[in-house]
């Protein structure tokens, strides 16, 4: 459990960086699917990951409700620590054009998944 969590941010870490992504796209799918989470407490971990500056006041809101896992929050944000740079570096070095398609292919993919298991 431990290495998926840490995969989850290690994946949504180079998605923030080739496209500026990663919590409602990939870390709550991820979590719900991977890490058999209930969707309310995949949301609130995902803030949780995503702490400070950008999910404070929502991941206080989901923690007085008891729908943050800490320590998968603490996991997933160490691999989109490392994560983030990998993304970065290789988006670097793509064409726009390839970014721009690859970020449509992996909106739509997504968005297939999460119809399809509703």
């Amino acid at each position: 459990m431990v290495l998926t969590l840490v995969l989850v941010g290690l994946a949504a870490g180079v998605l923030a960086g080739l496209f500026g992504i990663g919590g409602g796209v990939l870390i709550v799918p991820a979590l719900v699917y991977f890490a058999a989470m209930p969707i309310k407490t995949a949301t609130g971990t995902s803030l949780g990951a995503l702490l400070l500056p950008v999910g404070l006041l929502g991941a206080m809101a989901y923690w007085k409700a008891g729908h943050i896992d800490m320590r998968a929050s603490l996991l997933v944000a160490l691999g989109l620590f490392f994560g983030a740079l990998v993304g970065a570096r290789i988006a670097l070095v793509m064409p726009a054009a390839m970014l721009q398609r690859a970020f449509a292919v992996f909106l739509v993919a997504v968005a297939v998944r999460m119809f399809l298991k509703a």
